[in-house]
């Protein structure tokens, strides 16, 4: 009867110690980028569970407007732009030191990025090189990382000219994303202001941009390209259009892009100011999400045909909330969650993962103004 009750006592602490370790193993930590002022002082990182959406606040890194950032490859560094301005060149990008055993943020230096108010960075797959993107000044730059993960000075910065359709908005050259293309090949950087995506070959030995065979794809007049994605698949594309409110679907190949579908984010019959900010395809890409906020506060959804990478609308969830700027998935695909930037907090939505529509958890994490969101892994 000893050997029993010892054998029980044996399998019931087994099975605690597993439950505990399936519950680590969902834990991912959510850096989340803000504007700063008002109930925010920097880049604020959490825990979330993607068994129960439940969530902690661990800590936070005060600095100036890190209104995007980007995780390094191997999860030691965290890059961040500052958001801010001076005599075009006021631009900054932040490197930190990512302690996951303390859940920490701890900066090591920052760099100028040769313009102002950046509002995109990214990191090519080796992790030694930062693309930067300055909106103010129509502007992107390379920046090299050192074998620390600290940045040195920006060894080029490329200025967009032209100007486009609409006289407030594009009135010059307005750089909104520079994303690298998952071969490590290929720059894509919408310009909000001409019209237009650049597209630049990359040397990931040297950090050399240089313009592509196809050096851009053009938007529709006073569309306002804005962000950027890829499908899984490396075969297709996605471009959400700030002005417009449209999404353009391309199939990529070496780096060039051939026009594909280009459909609209709004409700059939709606007018309005779209002011759509973000789009993403889902981790099992089979749906595509893009942000509305303006007039309209939703997620647009749409089914991924995944033979030629075409959109149907699947519905709009609106955010509940103001100013859906960024969104994004948790690693298990099963969450997306919402940074409402005027309502300073983050939406925590369920998605179906055979219909893609999105349901309210009721769940909310309370943070100033969220503008970006990204996961990296708890050790």
């Amino acid at each position: 009867m000893a050997y029993i009750g010892t054998m029980k006592n044996y399998l019931a602490s087994l099975l605690l110690a597993v439950l505990f370790l399936s519950q680590d193993r969902q834990d991912h930590y959510l850096v989340v980028g803000t504007y700063t002022g008002g109930k925010s002082e920097g880049i604020y990182l959490f825990k979330f569970n993607s068994g129960d959406a439940s969530f902690k606040e661990v800590s936070h890194a005060k600095t100036s407007n890190p209104s995007y950032l980007v995780v390094s490859p191997d999860q030691k560094f965290v890059y961040s732009v500052s958001e801010d301005a001076k005599d075009n060149n006021g631009g900054e990008i932040a490197a930190f030191r990512f302690d996951k055993e303390k859940g920490e943020l701890n900066f090591v230096n920052k760099q100028l990025t040769g313009g102002d108010h950046p509002c995109y960075v990214d990191i090519d797959r080796t992790g030694k090189w930062v693309f930067a993107g300055n909106y103010s000044s129509g502007s992107l730059s390379v920046l090299p990382v050192n074998p620390d993960g600290s940045l040195s000075k920006a060894i080029s910065v490329i200025r967009h000219e032209g100007s486009g359709k609409d006289p407030k908005r594009q009135e010059k050259p307005h750089v909104h994303c520079t994303i690298i293309s998952p071969d490590n090949k290929w720059l894509y950087v919408p310009d909000l202001g001409i019209d237009k995506v650049m597209i630049y070959s990359f040397d990931e030995k040297t950090g050399r941009l240089t313009a592509s065979k196809q050096s851009f794809a053009a938007s529709t007049a006073g569309a306002g390209p804005r962000h950027f994605t890829f499908h899984p698949n490396g075969k297709f594309a996605y471009l959400v259009e700030e002005l417009s409110g449209h999404v353009v679907a391309y199939q990529m190949m070496n780096g060039q892009l051939k026009l594909l579908q280009r459909t609209s984010t709004l409700p059939r019959g709606k007018t309005g100011n779209a002011g759509s900010a973000d789009i993403h395809v889902s981790p099992d890409g089979k749906f595509l999400y893009a942000s509305n906020r303006g007039d309209f506060n939703n997620i647009a959804i749409f089914k991924v045909d995944a033979n030629n990478g075409k959109l149907a609308i699947v519905g709009f969830q609106p955010t509940l909330g103001k100013a859906p700027r960024n969104f994004n998935f948790d690693p298990s695909g099963n969450y997306l969650l919402v940074g409402n930037q005027d309502s300073d907090e983050i939406v925590i939505f369920k998605r179906n993962l055979k219909s893609g529509v999105l349901d309210d958890t009721g769940k909310r994490i309370a943070v100033g103004k969220p503008v970006c969101l990204k996961w990296a892994e708890v050790e």
